[in-house]
């Protein structure tokens, strides 16, 4: 299995007259590059909170 830290930011970003948040989740270039990483560059995921075990789960979508 892969393991790293990685860190989650909030980038505020104005759109118009209002600011939005977008959140980010950085990876390790060490997980992201190597070959068992499993996504790919722009592609779209699906995210999961699951509250019972606290954890973020993310997906490829099919």
């Amino acid at each position: 299995m892969l393991e790293g830290e990685g860190r989650f930011i909030n980038r505020p970003t104005k759109t118009g007259k209002k600011l939005y948040d977008k959140h980010f989740i950085y990876i390790p270039t060490d997980i992201a590059r190597d070959s068992s990483y499993p996504f790919k560059i722009r592609e779209t995921v699906k995210i999961i909170i699951d509250q019972r075990n606290k954890r973020l789960i993310i997906e490829k979508t099919k």
